[in-house]
């Protein structure tokens, strides 16, 4: 209810401003408000109490849900709704939009008046900024009257090109000086530019101030151009060609030419010292010298290696070339300018490495990161000695670190930005493009003595943080050109740079859109900007236009060679669109490589444990899913295999030298040499630790060690051996021992029963027999004998109950009692006929009730063992009126 509350009072607060304000009518803006800033305040405010009213109400979820469930809630939301909805309408209405925004299909209303709203969002905003420029008195509606023919020029405002912004007057815009219809400048080179795909060789060919020799590789270069079964393909290509098929100097072809003249230098102590910064002299009285020919720049060189140091800079093209051109470079000494045309010098500017590789001469540059890569490409030059300001600014930690901060901090000089972009490929130079690039090397020297000092005072005098610096400035001069290499996965990481999240279609369209842009900007040595800018290739993957116009309209401007090839691209795009929509993490999962086809079934399982998996159960991958396929090297686009390498699956290099692996014996024992002899030794002669608990089978058993007396596994077979040899004899002999002790038990026992046989028949001897007995009794006149009265004391009394009772578990002997027979008139002979006698009559209902079909079983088995009894008759029992317990289910 809270909402409403402060619409109320808003509504009210407003009614008594217009009753206020209703005498000064006249002088009103709107009613209620006089001046424009009145409104815009008050309708701040209601938008302010609007926006902190709808933060009090029950937000999305088991909340709202709650407060749903009461049908005044539920009431006041729709009637609120309601409200909004058809002040929404009017407003669309008002503006001319469509405002059928109430009855809607509850299906896809929400998305029907969603496109609405932004529909009319977009048409009040661009009124809105019409009505504004009409007040400021610019009508965009009027278009100029131009002439045919005319192209007005292109302003380029960026953060870089504005002048005069903190002065408080308008800032001005410099346009970006561009040539039109100039002559390429790669035609007139005399070695052609290498745009394959393959990796950059140095063109270094001769190697002054060197500590190392130039390897035989680049000495041999003039002599390499010669080969006739390499004409047909690139220098580089052809360089690399020949070495992959002598296999000599590989690693030459790659390395830095003065990387071991770079480690071995030390700075001199006159430049960890503290100078004296020597003032430059003005620009309108130093001398100014523009060098286009091969004679005026061997002088130059001359006049280089007379100094102890010279500044240089670069002015480089990289929008109309593949990989870039150097157009211009700039060196600044202390009394004299000089400025070189690289175009026209291309091919001899490998003369300057005299003086460049001078350890004894202090090369200056400003961010020299890729002035250096620049000279390596272009021309073959290196740097010894070098001091980057940029790294001393760092190190000072200045301001800015730029060089125009630098001439502004230094020497109080504005540099002029509106050349900084400029096309340096346009002859004649003008004048404000000489002055500019002249400014970026005359003041260098005058810095580079600045900043050295400023380092040492900064540390107290001492040379560390310079010698930091020089340290710094000489890694810049070890880096190398690495040329741009492409593979089937370079625009993922473009990709990524994007952060877009695109689907399998559109990363299809990124995928072959980026292959189609680097091969045309190779082939026509053209940048991949000017081919198609990464943003317009982007919006046509996104958009996947159906027909080629669509292509064109992604495109604003349009490129020309995306002009010329728009069917091309349209096939491509419909090619992406074929493909099937997948989520962008199932396809990622598919691009990586390594997938293994089946896992080992051992946890612990290692490349050299081959105890408990054999060999033809190791992981492998097939060669077009596990082995990562390599960047195509040559211009085609078929890449021949060798046979080993298709046999390759997966990362499973083979080791060198194995602990556990038994080597394969070679064919020919005689053909090794001393050193594989040696090195088979000590193969043979590593023992497993896990031998012990191995099963003793051929496998694990080195076939040479095992017959060799003088190794430890022949010892340990042997004593295997001798250990089973001596417990089968031990079992044997353990057997042998217990037969002859049961033997030995057998024979004793009887000899016990031969000599207790012996005895008994001795003891028959004197014993009358019962006939004898009774003849006897007859003889005396059947008198019945009397017991032999025993001698005196010898008869015992009888013994108590009580006695008995105690001495009756110590009794030894038991007293013969009268034999008397069985009565069977006392036994229950039913017991036989089959009946249970009746032990109890009472109910147990512990007692379980058995299956009537076991006991009709059970009593026909009885039944039949009766002898005299039918057994087509079973008696028994009536089971008539017998309740059943069946079990429950």
């Amino acid at each position: 209810m809270k909402p409403s509350k402060s619409n109320e009072s808003a509504s009210s607060s407003l009614q008594e401003d217009i009753s206020d304000t209703t005498e000064e009518g006249n002088k009103e803006l709107c009613p209620g408000f006089r001046e424009v800033d009145d409104f815009v305040k008050y309708g701040l405010g209601a938008v302010l109490s609007a926006t902190k009213a709808s933060s009090v109400l029950p937000q999305a979820g088991d909340e709202y849900d709650f407060y749903r469930s009461f049908p005044g809630f539920q009431e006041f939301c729709e009637s609120q709704g309601d409200k909004l909805l058809h002040c929404m309408s009017q407003i669309m209405q008002h503006h001319g939009c469509r405002s059928y925004i109430r009855d809607r299909n509850k299906l896809t209303g929400v998305e029907e008046r969603f496109d609405l709203i932004v529909d009319s969002n977009d048409f009040i905003l661009e009124r809105a900024g019409i009505l504004l420029d009409e007040a400021d008195g610019v009508n965009r509606n009027q278009k100029p009257v131009i002439p045919a023919g005319f192209q007005p020029a292109k302003i380029v405002v960026s953060s870089w090109n504005r002048k005069g912004s903190g002065s408080g007057s308008r800032s001005e815009t410099f346009r970006m000086l561009n040539a039109k219809n100039v002559a390429r400048p790669q035609l007139k080179f005399k070695e052609r530019v290498d745009n394959s795909n393959t990796p950059f060789v140095p063109k270094i060919f001769i190697k002054p101030n060197s500590l190392k020799p130039l390897p035989s590789y680049f000495s041999n270069k003039q002599m390499r151009k010669e080969r006739p079964e390499d004409l047909d393909v690139p220098a580089a290509l052809a360089d690399f060609i020949h070495q992959q098929r002598t296999q000599e100097h590989v690693e030459d072809m790659f390395a830095h030419p003065y990387q071991y003249e770079l480690d071995h230098f030390t700075i001199p102590e006159s430049l960890l010292s503290k100078p004296e910064p020597q003032m430059y002299k003005p620009m309108s009285e130093t001398k100014l010298t523009f060098i286009d020919s091969l004679e005026d720049l061997v002088a130059l060189n001359e006049k280089l290696c007379s100094l102890s140091e010279f500044a240089v800079d670069l002015e480089h093209h990289s929008y109309r070339s593949f990989l870039g051109l150097t157009c211009l470079m700039q060196i600044s000494t202390r009394d004299e300018d000089f400025i070189i045309d690289t175009l026209e010098l291309r091919g001899e500017m490998y003369i300057l490495n005299e003086s460049f590789t001078d350890p004894s001469i202090v090369k200056v540059f400003h961010g020299a990161d890729s002035d250096i890569e620049w000279l390596q490409r272009d021309f073959g030059l290196y740097v010894v000695n070098l001091f980057d300001t940029h790294q001393a600014s760092r190190a000072l930690n200045l301001a800015r670190h730029s060089l125009d901060h630098l001439l502004k901090h230094f020497c109080s000089v504005d540099s002029d930005k509106r050349y900084q972009l400029a096309d340096w490929r346009i002859r004649p130079l003008s004048n404000d493009m000489v002055q500019y690039a002249r400014t970026d090397t005359h003041y260098l020297l005058y810095i580079y003595d600045c900043v050295r000092a400023q380092l040492l005072d900064f540390n107290h005098e001492q040379p560390g943080l310079l010698q930091c610096v020089w340290n710094k400035s000489k890694d810049i001069s070890l880096k190398k050109y690495v040329k741009p290499i492409y593979t089937e996965e370079s625009y993922l990481e473009l990709q990524r740079k994007q952060k877009k999240s695109l689907n399998t279609q559109q990363l299809t369209a990124f995928r072959l859109l980026y292959a189609w842009r680097d091969k045309l900007a190779r082939q026509e040595d053209e940048s991949i900007g000017y081919v198609l800018p990464t943003h317009m290739m982007i919006k046509i993957s996104e958009e996947l236009p159906k027909e080629p116009q669509g292509i064109i309209a992604c495109c604003n401007p349009v490129p020309p060679l995306v002009r010329q090839q728009v069917n091309e691209l349209h096939l491509l795009v419909q090619q992406a669109r074929e493909m099937p929509l997948l989520k962008t993490e199932i396809a990622a999962q598919k691009k990586k490589g390594l997938t293994l086809i089946k896992k080992p079934e051992v946890t612990l399982f290692g490349p050299h444990d081959t105890s408990r998996v054999s060999e033809g159960e190791l992981p492998h991958s097939t060669p077009g899913e596990g082995a990562v396929k390599q960047g195509i090297l040559f211009s085609e686009d078929v890449h021949i295999m060798d046979v080993d390498e298709q046999k390759t699956s997966g990362l499973l290099a083979p080791p060198k030298i194995t602990l556990f692996q038994e080597p394969e014996t070679p064919h020919d024992q005689k053909s090794a040499s001393v050193s594989q002899m040696k090195a088979k030794r000590i193969i043979d002669s590593f023992e497993n630790p896990f031998r012990m608990y191995l099963p003793s089978s051929d496998v694990h058993v080195n076939k040479n060690a095992k017959f060799d007396p003088s190794s430890k596994i022949f010892e340990i077979s042997k004593r295997w051996k001798l250990q089973s040899i001596e417990q089968q004899e031990n079992e044997l002999e353990a057997k042998r021992k217990s037969k002859e002790e049961a033997k030995r038990r057998a024979k004793k026992v009887a000899e016990e029963r031969a000599k207790a046989k012996q005895s008994y028949q001795e003891s028959l001897k004197n014993v009358a027999t019962v006939r004898q007995q009774a003849a006897e009794f007859a003889k005396d006149g059947g008198k019945k004998r009397e017991r032999a009265d025993s001698e005196v004391g010898e008869k015992t009394p009888k013994p108590s109950k009580k006695l008995m009772k105690s001495e009756k578990s110590q009794k030894t002997e038991v007293p013969k009692e009268d034999f008397k027979p069985f009565d069977y008139n006392q036994s229950d002979l039913k017991v036989f006929d089959g009946a249970k006698p009746k032990s109890n009559t009472q109910f147990d209902p512990n007692q379980q009730t058995h299956d009537f079909k076991k006991k009709k079983m059970s009593q026909g088995q009885k039944n039949n063992s009766a002898g005299n009894r039918s057994m087509s008759y079973l008696t028994g029992k009536s089971e008539r009126g017998f309740r059943h317990n069946w079990p429950k289910r």
